[in-house]
């Protein structure tokens, strides 16, 4: 596996962000263990105020597991910017999996406005491989997403990796063996991939996963911030994505991601427990 750790099931994993929960860490973790959830997403900002000891005292509070730890950079920001986040990654992935984190995950930018396909993957594989060496270094996993909505691409003048096989291509090209999938339903539903582009992924590729819906609307017509609770409306196939990653035995977190304003505007005990419920749902369909 990708993403090392004990074998055991997947973890429903709270990241209080997407559904609207502005609280301190403390209080998140407090509402994640309320309403079910086996993991909450990494606070950087209170693992980096507060040290590990703290950090590590509320997830054992609350027999909580950490879940994924965003990349606090981006991989095409400039130079200055990129080695900067490059400087502090290694402070910041010894403290992560000093609590039990296991993945880092960011996404790839499906276009460019400077670089031409080919020589964007080339750019793409020289900023990747020292943020994987770093992570490999403290046995942490490196996910990369792609985003699959056409929308996104519109108006920009050269496309990028959008799909499970694009993204498969930039990570075979990569020296390091510690990077694979960050999957998200909705980019794999919104890039037009089935269930082929599923089955054909190797057991381990997958270090984390998103989950999610979408509203009634033509697929090309898909907007990346206006999703849905799973298996809220159907529109993607839940049962699809999350037989075929049992199929993967994958073992990471599952993240709810909606992105809703209906979600937003609950107050955040009735936030986290409406994701507790949609989560709940979507496995119920899928039969796990």
């Amino acid at each position: 596996m990708l993403c090392p750790g004990v074998s055991v099931l997947v973890f429903w994993n709270l990241d209080p962000a997407p559904i609207g929960v502005e609280r301190s860490f403390p209080e998140a973790a407090t509402l994640a263990a309320t309403h079910g959830f086996d993991g909450i997403q990494v606070d950087l900002g209170y693992l980096r105020d507060h040290g590990r000891s703290d950090y590590r005292a509320v997830l054992d509070k609350h027999d909580l597991r950490s879940g994924a730890l965003a990349l606090p950079f981006d991989i095409d920001a400039e130079r200055p910017d990129y080695e900067a986040g490059l400087d502090r990654l290694e402070a910041d992935a010894d403290a992560a999996a000093a609590i039990g984190c296991e993945c880092v995950s960011t996404y790839i930018r499906s276009f460019s406005d400077d670089r031409p396909f080919e020589e964007n993957l080339a750019f793409h594989r020289e900023r990747i491989e020292p943020i994987a060496e770093i992570l490999a270094e403290h046995d942490l996993a490196l996910g990369l997403e792609y985003l699959g909505p056409p929308t996104l691409r519109e108006g920009h003048e050269y496309e990028f990796v959008h799909t499970a096989d694009g993204m498969g291509s930039l990570i075979d090209g990569l020296e390091a063996s510690n990077v694979g999938f960050l999957l998200d339903s909705w980019h794999w539903y919104t890039a037009g991939d089935g269930a082929d582009a599923l089955q054909a992924l190797d057991p381990g590729a997958v270090v984390d996963v998103h989950v999610n819906d979408a509203p009634d609307r033509p697929r090309d017509a898909q907007q990346d911030l206006d999703r849905r609770l799973p298996a809220e409306t159907g529109v993607i196939d839940i049962e699809t994505f999350l037989v075929a990653l049992d199929r993967l035995d994958y073992d990471g977190p599952v993240t709810p991601e909606p992105f809703s304003d209906r979600v937003d505007a609950m107050d955040d005990d009735a936030a986290v427990a409406a994701t507790s419920e949609a989560l709940s749902a979507a496995f119920d369909r899928a039969g796990l």
